[in-house]
């Protein structure tokens, strides 16, 4: 397995988000698969013991548009244009969660993706599919991420 890079203030990766989900993700080669783990506390539910479907919807935007990282770490750095969801289950807080994306076509604009979100016996609560794009080099620049971008780097 080979561990993607985190950032120092993402939502989902960052190291020093106090309210982040620190997420870490890993490249699955043999699968063509990524995957990471996660317990999300209450504090990010909707119903008492049930993320927020919008925290769900994060989860599975991220892990999905960070399949592209199979390819080559700078394939990874995208954006959503398209996320569908769909809920299957209520997926629970406080319980190990497992959030695996893959690529279903990738061209060198950007690619199809999809993922889901497994409990531990394997019950999928909610998958995703979407469409990621690489967003031009002005993108970058208007955003400032030239300032994180040294802390894009795998930590361990």
């Amino acid at each position: 397995m080979i561990k993607q890079p985190t950032s120092r203030n993402c939502f989902m990766c960052g190291r020093e988000n106090d309210i982040g989900l620190k997420m870490n993700w890993y490249n699955d080669h043999e699968l063509q698969q990524i995957w990471g783990e996660v317990i999300v506390p209450n504090g990010f539910n909707g119903y008492p013991g049930v993320v927020h479907g919008g925290i769900v919807a994060a989860i599975l935007d991220e892990t999905s548009g960070r399949a592209l990282m199979l390819r080559d770490n700078e394939d990874g750095l995208t954006v959503t244009t398209r996320l569908e969801v769909k809920y299957h289950h209520p997926t629970p807080t406080g319980q190990l969660l497992r959030a695996v994306g893959w690529i279903r076509k990738a061209s060198h604009r950007g690619a199809h993706v999809a993922g889901e979100i497994r409990l531990a016996d394997g019950t999928v609560t909610a998958r995703c599919e979407a469409t990621v794009i690489h967003p031009p080099r002005e993108f970058f620049e208007r955003w400032n991420w030239n300032e994180e971008a040294p802390d894009w780097r795998v930590k361990e």
